[in-house]
């Protein structure tokens, strides 16, 4: 008998700082997670693309790296469309961006399927566990988190986004930086019909509508910075994203990066 009294205390002691650990647990703030852009060149006009674009659509929407938020955009460049397919989703503008990532030796030339890891990395988009370990890299590295806020404007499709930095990240060391500014759409996908991938019904990842390079700011870096949205009418609203990521100039290597839905 006097041995369950003596027990009874010291096991109901011990439940007690289990609960309190746990509720401290459930109550400590979670780590924030750092963004990381993935860029992915790609065409629907390419057969080795489609499972680079399934690979990129899984991280965007299971987002398995811890400490990692990933920030998708696929680009769909416009030289496969002499092949047979012309890609709706094409631009010679992203083309271009992947030249100017290639004239600075990230690679020897331009391909697809290209994944290129917050402007630092390239790795053919169809390496899983490559493109997973320098998503693990890029979370490790500091940057600065950009927090996006999309404000309707008067004119139909329009928005007014603000950027502001999350005070608990590091600023960029970069005294000036590159303004990009990126409306993705997610849910897209084609029924291809000739070509390479003819036959096929191709699902993407949040692909990339419009990209544009605003001039430098700084130094120094002055928020909240300010920036018109114009939407095409037939975007789908509901599964839209606004991005923003700012780049050292000299290297392409994004410093700071956010994204909001529209």
């Amino acid at each position: 008998m006097g041995w369950r009294l003596f027990l009874l205390p010291v096991t109901l002691g011990a439940v007690a700082l289990l609960c309190l650990a746990l509720f401290l647990r459930a109550t400590r703030p979670s780590p924030q997670k750092q963004p990381v852009v993935v860029e992915l060149f790609t065409s629907e006009g390419c057969s080795s693309c489609p499972p680079a674009d399934s690979l990129l659509k899984s991280l965007s929407e299971s987002q398995p790296i811890g400490g990692a938020e990933i920030i998708a955009l696929e680009e769909h460049v416009d030289y496969w469309n002499s092949q047979g397919w012309k890609d709706p989703f094409s631009s010679a503008n992203f083309t271009q961006h992947q030249q100017d990532y290639a004239n600075l030796s990230l690679a020897d030339t331009i391909y697809t399927p290209q994944m290129i890891i917050d402007g630092h990395a390239q790795i053919i988009g169809g390496r899983a566990q490559e493109v997973c370990d320098q998503i693990r890299a890029a979370a490790s590295r500091p940057k600065l988190r950009l927090l996006l806020t999309a404000t309707p404007a008067k004119k139909p499709h329009t928005f007014t986004l603000e950027v502001a930095p999350d005070p608990a990240s590091p600023l960029p060391a970069a005294s000036s930086l590159d303004v990009w500014i990126a409306v993705t759409e997610k849910g897209l996908q084609s029924n291809v019909t000739a070509g390479e991938n003819s036959g096929e019904t191709l699902q993407h990842a949040p692909v990339v509508r419009q990209l544009h390079k605003l001039p430098l700011v700084g130094p120094p870096l002055k928020f909240p910075l300010s920036f018109p949205l114009e939407l095409e009418e037939h975007w789908n609203q509901a599964n839209l994203t606004a991005v923003v990521f700012l780049a050292d100039p000299r290297t392409l290597q994004i410093q700071a990066a956010g994204s909001s839905p529209l």
